[in-house]
Formats: structure tokens, sequence, C-alpha cells
């Protein structure tokens, strides 16, 4: 059974860097394209970022502006979210999430076959 489990949220100040992780079991790693959305409340949840099975690619949605970077361990069988500059809008439940399909790349939601229980992120001064 596929598990994700998200770390990593918190309280973090305007212009402050957190980093986020998703530590993944019950299937072969290495062979998923991964991806981090994003929640509040009343909203759908929203892309934040991609990365293909093997790292090499990675895509993110059109708010980051260069301020997050997602990245993966294949022998940890863990993906990161290096989150900077964030402002009081990233305030959001982020989730990671898995398709069912090897290798390929996922950008909406509804590709996402397999969820994590998400972590918050609160960003305030």
């Amino acid at each position: 059974q596929v598990q994700l489990v998200e770390s990593g949220g918190g309280v973090v100040q305007p212009g402050g860097s957190l980093r986020l992780s998703c530590a993944a079991s019950g299937r072969t790693f290495s062979r998923y394209g991964m991806g981090w959305f994003r929640q509040t409340p009343g909203k759908e949840r929203e892309f934040v970022a991609a990365i293909s099975w093997t790292g090499d690619a990675q895509y993110y949605g059109d708010f980051m502006k260069g301020r997050f970077t997602i990245s993966r361990d294949n022998a940890k069988n863990v993906i990161y979210l290096q989150m900077n500059n964030v402002t009081p809008e990233d305030t959001a439940v982020y989730y990671c999430g898995a398709p069912s399909t090897e290798r390929i790349v996922v950008r909406t939601a509804g590709e996402i076959e397999y969820w994590g229980r998400g972590t918050q992120v609160t960003v305030s001064s």
C-alpha cells in the first residue's frame, strides 16, 4: 500500500524559508513522478511543483517566480520542497501526491492517485 507522509510545515515569517519533506513507501519510488500541491479553505487544491521520476525535470506553478525548488532523493524515497522568500499568500496546507502510472509527470490534482495527509504552512509576522 502506498503511503506518503509530509513533514516540515510550521510558522515562518514573511521573507523566510522552509523545507518540506514527503517520505514515500509501498512501491518502487524511483519509477514515479511526484508532485506538491497546496490548498486553502474554500479553494481547490492548487499545483505547486512536480518532479520527474529521475529527478531530471522539474515543473512549477506560475506563482512560484523562482522561489520554490522541488527535489528528490530516490535512495531515501523522499521528495522535498524548498520554499524561499515566502509571503502570507503561501499560507496553506501542503500535500504531496503520486500517480498510479509509472514514468509520468503530474501537474494536476486529477492525475493524483495517492495523497499524503498534508502539512500546514503558515506565513505570518
